[in-house]
């Protein structure tokens, strides 16, 4: 098996949270040697977040995975100074502090890429490091809210809804990820190539996913209220229910998907209908639309449901629990799941390495590391520190 791409990729992760840690362990996913900083004696937020299982975070298995443990106190001058040592031997430097905190510390960018040219440094905040609202305290719920994603969500007659974990937070480590391999592609092949910092706000990673409404707005002066599914896109979209009281999520996308659906439901006459035989037509008719579709779907339990539309080609999927999807087969056939081994835990699960590269497929080299694990390897190896001065910063409470 070849190595795996990020190989030889040194990433200094300083960040806390989901956000940032996770674009920094999608790296890690690939073969990154991801170093994360922790304060002493606290370490990351993360690891005083639920859910607890006999006093364990569970989510820190997932979301540190392929990292290892350095704690650093960057309110003291003899951490800052191993700080800008580290930062001056790695690739990527990964951050989320509100912006200016780093500069305050003495390791803003301007400091750093005078120590390391080649550095490339990833700055995640609420709204970004430039605007009115820079300074602003930033988290996933409230950035998506100001997104523009909240005020859409839900039905006309209730409040708008946010979404029940962590979205932007999760979106915006993927471009994170997509951040870090991006500026190394630039770094490596231009000819003038070096490190750079990249900005990213919160808020940005799901408004740019966002464009129907950017152009709607341009084009229409339409401000697109609340609703559920997706509605105002395509129709017949939506939740059913099923003769047999399970719920299921069907879409027909385009006219073509749309005619394999009527000749499931043996309505072929929709066709030839006005208000039906294009999308355009049927969202103007929408709930006449919705209404047959469901009663349809409704006179059908839900597997002899799943097998026959499948046999046409219409996107239908059953809503699954945690539960179904741990039993599922295709979660089981994909390694969606994976089992990892925890050092209090026994074997705990986690979600599987995507995507998955036929030749240079990511791996789980390490468990979530426990606070500081790796202080001495780190120090020894990466800066030379002898054993007893690693004590003499243990005593001072540096690391």
């Amino acid at each position: 098996m070849s190595k795996p791409p990020l190989q030889g990729v040194k990433v200094l992760d300083a960040s806390t949270m989901i956000a940032a840690p996770f674009g920094a362990v999608l790296l890690g996913d690939f073969g990154a040697e991801v170093i994360k900083v922790e304060m002493p004696g606290k370490g990351d937020t993360l690891r005083h977040v639920g859910p607890f299982h006999q006093n364990e975070p569970l989510r820190w298995s997932g979301l540190s995975r392929n990292k290892k443990s350095l704690t650093l106190d960057l309110h003291k001058p003899e951490g800052v100074d191993l700080f800008k040592r580290l930062a001056e031997k790695v690739d990527i430097l990964i951050e989320n502090f509100r912006p200016g905190t780093l500069e305050k510390w003495g390791i803003g960018y301007q400091v750093l890429k005078e120590i390391n040219p080649d550095l490339i440094m990833i700055r995640v905040s609420g709204y970004g490091q430039t605007g009115p609202y820079r300074s602003k305290a930033g988290f996933g719920t409230p950035a998506t809210a100001f997104s523009g994603f909240t005020y859409i969500q839900g039905f006309p007659d209730r409040h708008p809804v946010s979404p029940s974990f962590s979205l932007t937070d999760y979106i915006t480590g993927i471009y994170v990820a997509f951040a870090a391999v991006t500026s190394l592609y630039h770094r490596e092949t231009d000819a003038e190539g070096s490190g750079q910092m990249v900005d990213i706000g919160l808020y940005e990673s799901v408004f740019r996913m966002l464009e129907f409404l950017v152009a709607e707005y341009d084009q229409m002066g339409k401000v697109r209220e609340r609703s559920p599914g997706l509605s105002g896109h395509s129709s017949p979209a939506g939740t059913f229910i099923t003769k047999d009281g399970y719920w299921v999520v069907l879409v027909t996308s385009t006219d073509s998907t749309f005619n394999r659906l009527a000749k499931a439901m043996e309505r072929e006459d929709l066709l030839k209908d006005d208000k039906f035989y294009t999308n355009e037509a049927r969202l103007a008719n929408n709930e006449e639309m919705n209404r047959i579709v469901a009663d349809w779907i409704q006179s059908l339990p839900r597997e002899e449901l799943l097998d026959w539309l499948d046999g046409y080609g219409v996107p239908v999927s059953p809503i699954l629990s945690i539960q179904d999807i741990f039993e599922h087969p295709q979660f089981q056939a994909r390694e969606n799941i994976i089992e990892v081994e925890h050092p209090r835990l026994g074997k705990v699960k986690m979600p599987g390495i995507v995507p998955k590269f036929d030749k240079t497929p990511g791996n789980i080299r390490n468990a979530a590391p426990d606070l500081g694990e790796h202080n001495r390897e780190i120090l020894s190896t990466m800066l030379g520190l002898s054993s007893e001065e690693i004590k003499q910063l243990e005593r001072k409470k540096v690391i």
